[in-house]
């Protein structure tokens, strides 16, 4: 599933006509000729007849993210894209022939363009709505928000008696951690994954801070990882610390890493540099609770 990263990289390449900048495959400003829903069940809300007209004649503006959504702005509505295991999209010429077996969904815009949403797996999912809040509120605050400093994120993080894993993959908390980057996260941290959040004294959160953000902002600017055959073009995948690197060495310490099943999502980490023993929290949160 793409994290924030690849939604990142998804949503510049709409702004700018992808990885390579073509202006003449960007959407921002286009009006929409023709919607045309081929897969019901992609369209979340409203009805997929009234999702087709109700995009025609709108023009994109802002083109954005939030967490793993991405943010389509038209005139009067706001598109949501969740990419879920396979999503993803593309835009190219109107004049291209269609031979893409698994594409959900077009949209046609009225100067040749066409944007085209394609999931092998038919788990993706689309909102075309003006109150997005009621789809994006129960959202966590975006890691590079700025008010989001090492005392809020400590106090946010003190407040959880889970563990660290589980807690970082909730969007609720976090808004787009995934598998991939909370692994990596976790590692370059020295944190293991199992740790009570509540447990971490404030040096070991706004390390975890800092290397959530370290990460992220690595991936962004490595155009993501690309693991799977949909997504092309990213490069982190050639420089992860631990994540699907069972046995092979760690490049800190060179101890085999490790892999576990922690709420049913595969894990990886180093046992050495990510020990489960940690001083508590309680040493530290006198001067910074």
């Amino acid at each position: 599933m793409p994290e924030l990263p690849e939604v990142e990289t998804i949503a510049r390449s709409l702004r700018s006509g992808g990885v390579g900048g073509r202006n003449d495959l960007s959407i921002p400003g286009r009006r929409v000729k023709s919607a045309s829903v081929l897969w019901d069940r992609t369209i979340a809300q409203p009805q997929p007849v009234e999702f087709e007209k109700r995009l025609v004649g709108q023009t994109v503006g802002e083109v954005g993210r939030r967490g793993k959504f991405l943010t389509i702005h038209f005139d009067r509505d706001i598109l949501l894209v969740h990419l879920r295991m396979s999503g993803d999209l593309r835009v190219e010429p109107d004049e291209i022939q269609l031979n893409q077996t698994h594409d959900r969904v077009l949209v046609s815009f009225e100067d040749g363009i066409r944007l085209a949403f394609n999931d092998t797996r038919k788990f993706g999912r689309m909102w075309l709505t003006d109150q997005p809040e009621k789809v994006l509120g129960n959202l966590g605050l975006e890691p590079f928000d700025p008010t989001l400093d090492a005392e809020a994120f400590h106090q946010q993080i003190s407040r959880h008696r889970r563990q660290l894993k589980p807690l970082l993959l909730d969007q609720s908390f976090l808004a787009g951690l995934g598998n991939i980057y909370t692994d990596e996260a976790l590692h370059l941290a020295r944190l293991h994954p199992l740790v009570i959040a509540s447990r971490l004294n404030f040096e070991q959160s706004s390390r975890l801070l800092q290397a959530i953000r370290q990460v992220l902002s690595e991936g962004i600017q490595r155009n993501g990882a690309s693991i799977d055959w949909v997504y092309r073009g990213g490069e982190f995948q050639n420089v992860f610390r631990v994540y699907q690197r069972t046995g092979q060495a760690c490049p800190v310490c060179g101890t085999f890493i490790n892999r576990m099943v922690v709420g049913q999502r595969g894990t990886h980490y180093c046992p050495v540099c990510q020990s489960l023993e940690q001083p508590a929290a309680q040493r530290q949160e006198g001067a910074h609770g």
